[in-house]
């Protein structure tokens, strides 16, 4: 792949993350060269890289258009996503050591201190957020459920329901992560995967139904 290639790709997928590409939205070459500052042939090799990680559909004409999610997709991907995580944390909770729970600790004081400054930054508390599930996984040390994982978490759903939180769903969050904090300190495998679970099913229902699920 070409560096010309990676920063279409590259451009293209933010965009899709973000929402500035939206859902249904039809990809023309000749429009995202122009955008993404390069010829046509990197932006075609970007869109079939998208293709293959699901951002992007192509139909029968060869038309290729941003993906659109279903209520059963979006249930699927955080399904998903409760079992690798729930198998991931259980797995680190019996590798983890003082040293890595204090690094958890103090990601989730970090979390806290964003939660409790007069303006909210959202995207400090997802990076943040980041760390402490990246280290999870680090902790639980599986190359296969890493790649399996990384690629899951960064479909767009998941991304776009994390930067439609608000403050009260952001503390609920914190407070999770305290919970599977002591779990793991703990040692206890099966109270860390239970934990884990709800922490991605709640953000399911806050996805699904917002006004309702106060997660």
């Amino acid at each position: 792949m070409s560096k010309a290639s990676d920063q279409a790709y590259l451009e293209l997928r933010g965009r899709i993350l973000s929402g500035d590409l939206a859902p249904g939205t039809q990809l023309k070459e000749e429009e995202l060269a122009v955008i993404c500052g390069v010829s046509r042939t990197p932006v075609r090799d970007a869109i079939r890289r998208l293709e293959t990680e699901l951002f992007v559909r192509r139909t029968d004409s060869q038309r290729s258009f941003v993906a659109e999610w279903t209520m059963e997709d979006i249930e699927e991907v955080f399904t998903l996503r409760g079992m690798l995580e729930g198998y991931a944390v259980r797995r680190a909770a019996t590798r983890a050591n003082k040293g890595q729970i204090a690094r958890l600790s103090t990601i989730n004081e970090g979390l806290r201190a964003v939660l409790d400054a007069p303006d909210l930054d959202v995207q400090a508390y997802l990076a943040a957020n980041a760390q402490f599930h990246s280290l999870i996984l680090e902790i639980a040390a599986s190359d296969r459920l890493a790649a399996l994982l990384g690629r899951l978490v960064m479909q767009p759903v998941v991304q776009q329901t994390a930067m439609a939180y608000d403050r009260e769903q952001l503390a609920r969050s914190h407070l999770e992560h305290t919970e599977i904090t002591a779990a793991l300190a703990q040692g206890d495998p099966d109270w860390a995967e239970a934990l884990m679970i709800a922490h991605i099913r709640r953000a399911l229902h806050a996805r699904l139904k917002p006004s309702e699920a106060g997660a």
